[in-house]
């Protein structure tokens, strides 16, 4: 049967590139074995099982998501899921209590208030949940922020019920520099950690697992003394941020949004009918600005967006497209995007393969 062309779908829709999907899996479970570190991709990226299920048939070793329903999306094809985000209140820690039984589930929290939550609610469950105590090195969002902080909740941790301590888990989410230029960066994080670490194995809590990473650091993960697991989640899809800082070339980003030009009247720019609730509104890292980028010509920014409109800058370019004319848009932050849409489209050589659900979108059923 003749495989479906671009041409057939209504705009905006996602992109999914397959054969750029498999060499972006490849490429990061060799860098995984090379160095010996576990390969635990954040879902959050995609939210769509069937691609979570091509990452642990490429060698990763368990899942992590954000969310309780991302959570029950991902149990449906992995036995090892790890919830990054402190389970805080009745309602998420009774989802997540209702997860398969055959699921090893393990979260990271920062507070013995979120432990005492989780400890009663896998006590009434009859289950055992494992628990990283989550460090902040650096990013100022959520962690704990001392060694001796660190080593009080482990403790607590080992002595409360229906609980198993793990290990410890942070992310370098603030290290978003060009990769080449993370040295000093990651050296005062390894540093950090290291404090961290040395406590612990002090008060008898070595932790076994130390997780960590992001995609923008991904290819400097092996140089942090310690690190025993990296959590990438862009890496599958890329984006122009990762482009930017040298984490991948323009040729692995596998994710764009295919766009309709519909207005070409105002000189120097034409206007797509991809807009913020397409793209999403991120600022990007790049001194270029704008919303997001062609991927057959980079060089062409989303210069401002609103809900439905994006505008093309064409000033720096002799290109001029018509109305009618596709393009495919490189956003700022995948994430973002992908959360955005209802499906996305598997393509391959240019003709639409397949498609699949976003299941992990919103909160699901209650």
């Amino acid at each position: 049967m003749e495989r479906p062309s671009l041409e057939h779908l209504e705009t905006p829709a996602a992109l999914v590139d397959l054969e750029r999907v498999d060499t972006n899996l490849r490429r990061v479970d060799a860098y995984a074995r090379q160095h010996g570190l576990r390969w635990r991709p954040h879902t959050k990226t995609h939210k769509v099982p069937e691609l979570a299920a091509l990452q642990l048939r490429a060698g990763a070793s368990g899942v992590t998501v954000a969310t309780p329903h991302e959570a029950e999306v991902m149990a449906s094809i992995a036995r090892d899921v790890f919830l990054a985000y402190s389970p805080v209140g009745a309602a998420r820690l009774e989802r997540l209590m209702r997860l398969p039984a055959t699921v090893q589930l393990s979260v990271g929290l920062d507070s013995l208030e979120a432990l005492e939550g989780l400890s009663a609610a896998a006590k009434k469950a009859g289950r055992t949940v494992g628990v990283l105590v989550e460090l902040d090195l650096g990013m100022r969002r959520v962690g704990v922020q001392l060694p001796a902080d660190a080593v009080a909740l482990a403790r607590a941790i080992r002595e409360a019920e229906a609980v198993e301590y793990c290990g410890i888990t942070f992310y370098p989410g603030h290290v978003r520099s060009p990769v080449k230029e993370q040295g000093s960066s990651l050296l005062e994080l390894s540093t950090h950690l290291t404090g961290f670490l040395e406590a612990l194995s002090g008060g008898g809590l070595l932790p076994q697992v130390v997780s960590g990473g992001s995609t923008p650091t991904l290819w400097r993960s092996h140089e942090v003394p310690g690190l025993t697991e990296i959590r990438p989640g862009i890496n599958i899809f890329n984006d122009r941020n990762t482009a930017a800082v040298g984490a991948c070339t323009w040729e692995e980003c596998a994710y764009s949004v295919l766009a309709t030009v519909v207005s070409t009247s105002v000189p120097g720019q034409a206007v797509i009918d991809a807009g913020s609730k397409a793209l999403a509104k991120e600022e990007g890292f790049t001194p270029s600005g704008g919303y997001g980028a062609l991927l057959e010509r980079p060089d062409v920014v989303i210069r401002s967006i609103s809900e439905e409109h994006g505008l093309l800058d064409l000033t720096g370019t002799e290109w001029r497209p018509r109305v009618g004319d596709r393009v495919r848009v490189v956003p700022n932050h995948v994430c973002a995007s992908v959360n955005l849409h209802e499906r996305l489209w598997a393509v391959r050589d240019g003709a639409v393969e397949g498609a699949w659900t976003v299941a992990g979108r919103g909160w699901g059923a209650p």
